[in-house]
């Protein structure tokens, strides 16, 4: 009995003394570029050929404009443009592939209803032009591409994904589903989309409802929504790598969140470590949109205090109000081993 006792008492300082096995290789979010004065709060982002960083700034309060900003790929400041015909809240922005036009979703008030139109923007002096409208006070706010070149918009506010040829007009409803919805926290529901590699299925964020919810396509019909995974606090930002692993912006966990095709999390990204003595976010702080280039994942930390809304405060709020200067994070584009995968 004595010499079974003290075995116990071994096996639970050796439990104690060992040590810990991490979950995750978190990747640390680095900082990439910080927005110039009079550009705040960066939402959307993309990159061209040359590995040059485009960003798009969403103000909450309407007191800036809305803007674009462009960043060299070693983070140097190139250009920043005032959007014109804008309203201050840009969010998704993509380079059309087939046409090569700079499309810039203009979201227009986040409460009443928003301004339902994508813009066709000249990245280098700003004008832009009507390229896609929507009805019903949509709350457009990403965007994506399928083989054909035809566009798809996520209507956060109607549960709709709107699609328009590979030179604009009208949208049509493609697809619409309660699952595209939501009644949570942050309000907003279809977010970022994105098509896997066989162009069979599209996946859709819903921020407000922590899911990702896939599509299945049909000859480019738009088959039944169902979730393909919950749990991802604050689902907004996605793309699909050429592995089809789904990477996730979480903006209420402020992490990227990896899924290998079947659903399965394998990699955690980042974290918030803080504001710096500038006012910066040290890391990931509300992690909005996301974007792969020569090597690298380019993350814009959006900082978005909820209260602006009229909502209760989120767990970040209070972080992002002390944000005096906005910022673009990087983590390498790898996925880290983890155990048992």
């Amino acid at each position: 009995m004595k010499s079974s006792r003290w075995t116990i008492v071994a096996l639970m300082l050796s439990l104690m003394i060992a040590p810990a096995a991490d979950a995750w290789i978190r990747s640390p979010a680095t900082g990439f570029a910080t927005l110039p004065a009079g550009a705040v709060n960066p939402e959307g982002i993309t990159a061209d050929a040359a590995g040059n960083i485009y960003v798009t700034t969403f103000d909450p309060t309407g007191f800036t404009p809305g803007q674009l900003v462009v960043f060299s790929a070693s983070g140097r400041l190139l250009r920043q443009v005032i959007v014109a015909q804008a309203s201050p809240q840009l969010l998704g922005i993509a380079f059309h592939p087939t046409t090569g036009d700079l499309l810039v979703i203009d979201f227009g008030p986040v409460l009443g209803g928003g301004n339902g139109r994508v813009l066709k923007v000249d990245p280098v002096s700003g004008t832009s032009s009507v390229f896609m409208t929507a009805t019903g006070g949509a709350g457009l706010n990403a965007l994506t591409f399928d083989a054909n070149g035809n566009v798809y918009v996520s209507d956060s506010f109607q549960g709709v994904i709107w699609r328009t040829g590979p030179s604009g007009g009208a949208g049509t409803v493609w697809a619409s589903s309660p699952l595209l919805s939501t009644g949570g926290v942050p309000p907003f529901g279809a977010n970022g989309l994105a098509f896997n590699k066989a162009g069979n299925s599209l996946f859709v964020a819903n921020t407000g409802d922590d899911t990702v919810v896939r599509i299945p396509v049909n000859g480019g019909t738009a088959g039944t929504p169902s979730v393909f995974v919950n749990s991802i606090n604050g689902a907004d930002g996605l793309l699909m790598d050429r592995d089809d692993n789904l990477w996730v912006a979480a903006n209420q966990a402020n992490e990227i969140v990896v899924l290998d095709p079947s659903g399965r999390v394998i990699a955690k990204l980042g974290d918030f470590d803080g504001i710096d003595p500038h006012g910066a976010a040290i890391g990931l702080l509300f992690p909005a949109s996301l974007v792969e280039s020569n090597g690298f994942l380019y993350v814009t930390n959006l900082a978005l205090d909820l209260r602006l809304f009229g909502l209760p405060q989120a767990v970040d709020s209070q972080w992002a109000s002390d944000v005096t200067r906005y910022t673009v994070s990087r983590i390498p584009a790898r996925i880290p081993p983890v155990r048992g995968y």
